[in-house]
């Protein structure tokens, strides 16, 4: 059996992640790189630092459009199932290490979520659920952000997904907490340091 129709499906969704927006964007309208400032991502969120609202909004969509029309097309060409999920994977990764830019993109969330909008809206549902809550309780972005990612190997199962499908989450899961590791390892300084302190101000 030949899987020509999957490897065109997986090699196309790589692409179009590497289609980064807001490094484009930045570019064009300033001439800067935007991964020289900031954060060093392509995301909406370090665009915003540039270009501003409009930036955010425009390089979210784009993100968010890829990603739809990745996994669009791996549904309408109707691959193998574990097609579908490495094209969620492809495109994620594309946006996360884009080949034509040294493979230094943005963290991959925006394009997660619109991956997850195509793939199944109830994983993209308790994401923002699961954020929207520890934000509530946290008031800090990143904690409830990576605890919302956490959350979708759980929900994977809950769900009664297939092992191929549960191992693919897990894998998206791990290779957006890869594209934070310097924020987490911020967050756990910060925490470390405020523990540190409370210490001292016991003693």
């Amino acid at each position: 059996m030949t899987y020509g129709k999957e490897i065109l499906v997986i090699g196309i969704s790589y692409l179009l992640g590497c289609i980064t927006a807001g490094y484009y964007l930045v570019r064009l309208r300033t001439g800067k790189d935007v991964r020289q400032s900031g954060t060093g991502s392509t995301g909406a969120r370090n665009v915003s630092r540039t270009l501003g609202k409009s930036g955010y909004a425009i390089t979210l969509t784009a993100d968010i459009l890829k990603a739809v029309i990745a996994v669009s097309l791996a549904q309408i060409l109707a691959v193998e199932q574990w097609a579908v999920m490495l094209s969620v994977l492809a495109v994620v990764a594309g946006h996360i290490w884009p080949l034509q830019l040294g493979f230094r993109g943005g963290k991959g969330v925006g394009v997660m979520m619109g991956a997850l909008l195509v793939f199944d809206y109830r994983l993209l549902a308790v994401l923002l659920l699961v954020c929207a809550l520890s934000f509530f309780t946290t008031k800090k972005y990143i904690i409830s952000g990576m605890l919302a990612v956490l959350s979708l190997p759980v929900a994977a199962v809950v769900m009664e997904y297939s092992r191929p499908d549960i191992l693919g989450v897990v894998l998206l899961t791990m290779i957006i907490l890869c594209a934070h590791r310097t924020n987490i390892w911020e967050v756990f300084q910060q925490s470390r340091r405020k523990v540190n302190a409370i210490s001292g101000n016991e003693k």
